[in-house]
């Protein structure tokens, strides 16, 4: 398998409430939009918003949803303070194998913002 890109697709009831989070309030650039979906550059790959999921008032359970968007960031320190600024609330939480930045979309989707260079086991 020769593999060109790789992305992630995100599944979100409040698509409006979901595009101003991803846009502006994490910078996400956009790619691509259509009036159901839009691409964002996630790093080296992407990540498709689009509506069709469910929504949750808090946090989503695991079982609601198996999956956390992780990005690896140089400053970190930094970033969260770009994210606070645009009025994100972020929890920063440290362990024995790093410093995370845990933080939520409007459907309750967990964003972690990592330290890169330390070990994620």
């Amino acid at each position: 398998m020769n593999i060109k890109e790789s992305g992630l697709i995100l599944f979100v009831e409040n698509y409006p409430a979901a595009l101003d989070f991803y846009t502006h309030q994490l910078g996400l650039p956009v790619r691509e939009q259509q009036p159901e979906l839009t691409v964002f550059q996630f790093g080296n790959s992407y990540l498709m918003v689009e509506k069709g999921g469910a929504a949750s008032p808090a946090a989503k359970s695991r079982s609601q949803n198996p999956t956390v968007l992780r990005l690896d960031v140089e400053d970190f320190e930094q970033t969260v303070q770009e994210l606070r600024n645009r009025h994100v609330t972020i929890e920063v939480s440290t362990h024995s194998w790093g410093i995370i930045g845990i933080l939520l979309d409007p459907d309750g989707n967990r964003i972690e913002i990592k330290k890169h260079g330390i070990s994620s086991l």
